[in-house]
């Protein structure tokens, strides 16, 4: 099972294991993790999962559709490395990989 290492704006890491199919977001909302509001659910309409990928966690990951791109594009403290972690679904290979989850100052 993939695990995910999460970064969150306190300094605290948290390690969640989750079930290949599922996304980062449901990872930390399931685990009631702060940082990631997911007020959409998961449908990539709102971008209250922002998070930024760790750049060995790329590769675990397609690249973003438009629409993701379109709503990473009006947020604060956007990065190369930003992603919306409803849209990052962990395939059954991926091993562990690290987000960071911004502050909502970010």
């Amino acid at each position: 099972m993939p695990t995910v290492l999460y970064q969150l704006p306190d300094g605290s890491t948290s390690s969640v294991d989750v079930p290949a199919g599922q996304s980062v977001m449901d990872g930390s909302v399931r685990n009631n993790l702060p940082g990631i509001v997911a007020e959409c659910g998961g449908s990539c309409s709102c971008a209250t999962c922002h998070v930024y990928l760790d750049d060995d966690a790329s590769a675990a990951f397609g690249e973003p559709t438009l629409e993701e791109q379109d709503l990473l594009e009006f947020l604060d403290g956007v990065q190369p490395c930003s992603r919306l972690a409803c849209q990052l679904v962990l395939a059954p290979d991926v091993d562990t990989v690290t987000v960071t989850v911004p502050s909502s100052d970010a």
